[in-house]
């Protein structure tokens, strides 16, 4: 979303200094606040393949996919890694972050990494990200939307949908863990 909200200034800025050829300065407020209608959010759908045991009940995801449009690019490699590195979020979001508290004392009960788990590389093999070439020049100068975010909020509700296709168990609370896999069911 920075590259959406303050690129604009630094591309006015810009302009204004080649214009000027010594100094270049910007104050965009009013342009982004004549955009406000306009939507400046990235969209997406995400897709994920998962192993469910029947044993166990222990959720294996060896591969995920988004495909996004999010405007302009302003530079792949960087997008891919946020991308990526979104979706690789939303696998921990789905299967293994949970925050508990101390019901008397009300204190964190996971204080560091080695309580807390969140996903590595080895937990999910083969992640592709892509994009469309989208081109959105009302929005802002670079037509950028922002993507901090939107590798994350899919790839939950993905994972949970193949989930539910594996087993025919609807898992409506995170992280989906085998205890609720295997849950007898009434």
């Amino acid at each position: 979303m920075g590259t959406a909200s303050w690129g604009s200034a630094v591309v006015r800025a810009c302009e204004e200094l080649r214009r000027d050829g010594k100094e270049g300065r910007a104050d965009t407020r009013e342009e982004i606040k004549g955009d406000a209608r306009l939507a400046r959010h990235a969209f997406g759908a995400q897709f994920a393949e998962v192993r469910v045991s029947s044993v166990t009940g222990e959720v294996r995801v060896p591969r995920l996919l988004g495909v996004f449009a999010a405007g302009h690019i302003v530079d792949a490699k960087l997008a891919r890694s946020q991308f990526i590195g979104g979706m690789t979020m939303g696998l921990g979001m789905a299967l293994m972050e949970e925050t508990l508290t101390d019901e008397e004392f009300g204190g964190f009960l996971h204080r560091d990494l080695a309580q807390y788990h969140v996903p590595a590389c080895a937990d999910v093999p083969d992640v592709e990200a892509v994009w469309l070439d989208e081109q959105d020049g009302e929005l802002n100068p670079m037509g950028s939307k922002g993507i901090g975010e939107i590798g994350i909020v899919g790839t939950a509700a993905a994972i949970g949908n193949a989930v539910h296709h594996a087993t025919g168990r609807r898992i409506r609370e995170l992280p989906i863990t085998p205890a609720k896999i295997l849950l007898p069911r009434f």
